[in-house]
């Protein structure tokens, strides 16, 4: 059998394959992000497909986190109720599932936030044109108390852990950057000042949750941006999240600032799938929790090589999954060697992601 269907721990939770579904935004919440039948039946069609650990968009902790339209929201008790809906259709199957969490930053924009958007600097973002608002000192107390409170709530509403978003320039991520955290207090300068924010959320959910509620966090590796996060400072917070009771890295880079996200287009050779694999041994030769890897990953034999090597103990796919979300269970059938996604980047949509390629190859 091949390796990536060999079970995997993460923190206490037996997850029975090393497939990863990234978390992905499906603009399929309604307007005020509660979960609608769409959301459902996407993750339910990922737990038939046989995804192992399945990781939902981006949900946002607070209404002046909120990112983009129709995304999900655990910032109230209110959404419990819809929230409980996903895990529920998830485990009628062995697949697992998290929750993601998450606060845009300066990453969005004042009519979806509600006012002027906050970092940890006024860094301008030529993105969203915006120039956000510097958080006071007394400010982010409570925001590390609303991350809290909404892994509370994910375990609330049955999720089997949750992953704290620090990757692709949003709020936890922008503190971590040296390009938009400038402060001068002890939440920026050393890397450990700039990690501060999100090993005080980690702490907090440990308590309010418990030790054996699995906490994973996504981590840029870079912002691919001169004066950005480099991969010495990325590995530095990896050395203390792993110090500090994380569950597992997934490792990712990039930001909009940047023009160049997580998600690049054009597909590559098989053996330059996975960009930030790379990045993501490094990390892992550092810490002593799984490491995820991703980056473009379309093949079956080229993500077997990076978990058998040693690389990396679980593969993270997004894109793929949206053209087939029984992508692995076709891998594990003998029905599929590689992924039909051409990496043409057009799945995201207001009416909810959908694959627009061509329907064969």
């Amino acid at each position: 059998m091949s390796i990536l269907f060999t079970p995997v721990r993460i923190g206490g939770l037996v997850v029975p394959n090393r497939f990863v579904r990234s978390a992905t935004h499906d603009y399929m919440a309604d307007d005020e992000g509660r979960v609608t039948d769409a959301n459902v039946a996407l993750f339910s069609r990922l737990a038939e497909g046989e995804v192992g650990l399945i990781v939902t968009g981006h949900a946002f902790v607070r209404p002046s986190g909120k990112a983009s339209p129709r995304q999900i929201a655990v910032c109230s008790d209110r959404f419990i109720e819809g929230l409980a809906r996903i895990p529920a259709a998830v485990h009628g199957f062995p697949s697992r599932v998290f929750l993601q969490i998450a606060h845009a930053g300066r990453q969005t924009k004042p009519r979806l936030c509600g006012g002027v958007p906050v970092s940890p600097s006024a860094v301008y973002d030529p993105v969203s044109k915006v120039r956000p608002r510097e958080l006071a000192r007394e400010e982010i107390p409570a925001l590390v108390s609303d991350f809290v409170a909404a892994a509370r709530r994910a375990q609330r509403a049955g999720f089997d852990g949750v992953q704290l978003h620090a990757a692709h320039g949003y709020l936890i991520s922008s503190f971590l950057s040296p390009h938009t955290n400038r402060r001068t207090d002890e939440w920026g300068g050393p890397v450990g000042n700039r990690a501060r924010i999100l090993l005080e959320v980690l702490g907090g959910v440990k308590s309010a949750c418990g030790a054996s509620f699995p906490v994973i966090v996504k981590l840029n590796s870079t912002d691919l941006m001169e004066g950005g996060l480099t991969l010495d400072d990325a590995i530095a917070v990896a050395r203390l999240l792993d110090a500090n009771g994380i569950d597992g890295i997934e490792v990712s880079g990039g930001m909009a600032e940047a023009g160049l996200g997580s998600m690049w287009p054009g597909l590559r050779r098989e053996e330059d799938e996975g960009y930030f694999v790379d990045a993501a041994a490094r990390i892992k030769q550092a810490v002593r929790v799984p490491v995820f890897g991703l980056g473009g990953i379309r093949t079956l034999a080229a993500a077997e090589r990076m978990v058998a090597d040693g690389r990396v103990d679980l593969v993270s796919l997004s894109r793929p999954l949206i053209r087939d979300p029984f992508l692995v269970r076709n891998f594990r059938e003998g029905r599929a060697a590689r992924s039909g996604c051409v990496s043409c980047n057009k799945c995201q949509s207001l009416r909810g992601i959908r694959c627009a390629g061509p329907k064969e190859l």
